[in-house]
């Protein structure tokens, strides 16, 4: 089954799913735990839609390919197109939700890309990279400076972080996407990932929370 935008509460979000647009190394702990530089400007990368499936009923794996790094994110839903150029306001006005989301990383296909200097697609970009589960409604966010983000897998809780901690905050982060690639209704972008990250195993049952405003189940098959 193809994925479909959505609220928590099972409305359907009916526009497209569009391109996912991320930012690496975002909070400084996680940088520093794969030791990597902070970057000087934000560190941009694009993950095709095709890689993003639902968090719901459980997701897929490829071990084959080594070791499957979990990275939990606050994702940012764009309801409304954006100039390249917009204000806070606009900005504000086009988010339709957010969610807690999974950047999954090929860990070691990723290490020899960057021996080579190469791009991190094939490590970011394969089938299934990209879980999300419903978006809460952008309206339930007075301050999105201070949105909390939780992993918690086999009962111990492996990330936590909060957007105040980022780098490049929110608004200003889009913003600069913006100036960079045409943003559409149905674009994710994914906010970068707190300190923690680690390997998952088949039949790993995690939490993904943004606590206090959703929380959901679900399990590597």
């Amino acid at each position: 089954m193809s994925y479909q935008h959505q609220y928590v509460d099972g409305t359907r979000i009916h526009f497209p799913l569009g391109k996912v647009v991320c930012i690496g190394r975002n909070y400084a702990e996680h940088a520093k735990e794969l030791d990597n530089p902070i970057p000087s400007e934000p560190l941009l990368f694009i993950k095709p839609g095709s890689c993003v499936v639902a968090a719901q009923g459980g997701f897929k794996i490829p071990t084959e390919r080594g070791s499957v790094h979990y990275e939990a994110e606050i994702a940012v839903l764009l309801g409304k197109s954006l100039s390249t150029h917009p204000s806070e306001e606009e900005v504000l006005d086009a988010i339709s939700g957010y969610a807690p989301a999974l950047d999954l990383t090929l860990r070691d296909v990723q290490a020899k890309l960057k021996e080579k200097g190469l791009p991190w697609e094939l490590a970011k970009s394969f089938d299934g990279a990209c879980v999300l589960p419903p978006f809460v409604s952008a309206a339930s966010f007075p301050d999105v400076t201070d949105i909390p983000v939780r992993l918690t897998v086999n009962g111990e809780v492996r990330q936590d972080g909060n957007s105040a901690m980022m780098l490049n905050p929110i608004v200003p982060m889009i913003q600069h996407m913006a100036a960079h690639f045409s943003l559409l209704a149905g674009d994710v972008i994914l906010t970068g990932t707190p300190a923690g990250v680690g390997p998952f195993n088949v039949g790993d049952e995690l939490v993904l929370e943004l606590p206090g405003l959703s929380r959901f189940e679900s399990r590597v098959l």
